[in-house]
């Protein structure tokens, strides 16, 4: 019987919790959700199946519980893969994906579209206070209110600065409202918004020249972070990204960067994200209000989009289609593919998609810029 005992303590039928079991079935959720509604797949499946890595349970070895899946464990492997989200290491390489896969040009084409990807970051600073009000510490806050904008690495980074404890949670809100953007955008949009103006049609956008494409992403990063300089490593990755796509001398670079290099970093940063997420760490109070905080900015951001693009109908002869305002958060490019679809509900021949890229594209840009000014006024 104690050969017996001793054998059962090395298995993690020993360690298991109620927590654990919660937990892989939220990984399992993920994977699901991922696979049979196609909802962020890529993102999805990786942190589901950390999450699922993350949780298994530890080993009793001479009375200790032993953790080899924890990236709190400097004896696992894990550990030193976290290190890149603990770190801020992997946002900036995603941004450098981000860049060379986007194309610029409809923000080129029409620059006052970069005005409701500055509208939607309002969510953000909504958020914060309303953190603030829940009694997180101001670093804490700062990082909850990011995730309205719809940003997972933005999240991350700005959480690696300013609340490493509070990682996991930050980042699965971000990714999980980044998944839902078709969900949850849509019934905001149709809120707002009457048939008449969902009907509005923009003319189709200026032809952009080559050496157009190449001064933007150096004369934009160069003025941003004389704004806020805290986001000039993400902002210097995205616009360096860009550049090696739009310069046509560097296509090798720029493959590279958009396709297998963006795809590793993808896998390591959900996976380590999902890994974090066990049930010591995930399954507390606090985290239940960062679900809830999330999704209120998420609304908030979508809610400012739109509303924006209204209130420049009033002052502009050119009308906007107030639906594109909803794709200033930086989900990109789910947010303008739920612009083009709420339009096409309503009208089939209305292309809005190429609009609507401009102020998502702007919305990557300001999410950094909210970033660099949280960092700088609360580290």
């Amino acid at each position: 019987m104690e050969s017996f005992w001793r054998i059962f303590q090395i298995t993690g039928l020993a360690g298991i919790t109620f927590g654990n079991v919660l937990m892989d079935l939220v990984g399992i959720l993920f994977i699901y959700i991922a696979i049979k509604k196609h909802y962020e797949p890529l993102l999805l499946i990786p942190i589901g199946f950390g999450i699922i890595l993350g949780n298994v349970p530890p080993i009793i070895i001479s009375g200790d519980y032993v953790f080899y899946t924890s990236v709190a464990n400097p004896n696992s492997q894990m550990y030193y893969l976290y290190y890149g989200v603990l770190k801020g290491i992997y946002p900036p390489l995603i941004f450098l994906g981000i860049g060379a896969l986007t194309d610029f040009s409809y923000l080129i084409s029409n620059p006052k579209l970069i005005l409701l990807g500055a509208a939607a970051q309002f969510g953000i600073f909504v958020t914060y206070f309303g953190a603030l009000e829940l009694g997180f510490a101001p670093r804490f806050a700062g990082s909850i209110g990011i995730i309205g904008g719809a940003d997972g690495p933005t999240a991350i980074f700005l959480s690696s600065m300013l609340a490493p404890e509070l990682i996991a949670p930050i980042a699965i809100a971000a990714y999980s409202y980044m998944a839902l953007v078709p969900v949850i955008q849509p019934p905001i949009m149709k809120l707002l918004t009457t048939r008449k103006e969902r009907l509005i049609r923009m003319k189709v956008p200026r032809h952009v020249s080559k050496l157009e494409r190449i001064i933007f992403p150096v004369i934009t990063f160069i003025v941003c972070t004389m704004l806020a300089p805290g986001s000039s490593i993400l902002l210097g990755m995205l616009m360096f990204g860009n550049l090696l796509r739009e310069s046509g001398v560097t296509e090798r670079l720029a493959q590279t960067a958009r396709t297998s290099f963006v795809d590793i970093v993808t896998i390591l940063i959900g996976v380590s994200v999902g890994c974090s997420a066990s049930a010591e760490t995930f399954l507390k109070p606090d985290s239940m209000k960062i679900f809830a905080l999330g999704a209120f900015s998420f609304g908030i951001a979508t809610a400012s989009g739109v509303i924006f693009a209204k209130i420049i109908n009033l002052f502009s002869r050119e009308k906007l289609n107030p639906l594109i305002g909803a794709a200033g958060v930086s989900a990109v490019p789910d947010s303008a593919r739920v612009a083009q679809m709420v339009g096409n509900q309503e009208d089939p021949t209305n292309f809005l998609l190429m609009h609507a890229m401009g102020p998502n594209v702007a919305g990557v840009i300001g999410s950094a810029i909210a970033a660099g000014v949280l960092w700088a006024v609360l580290a």
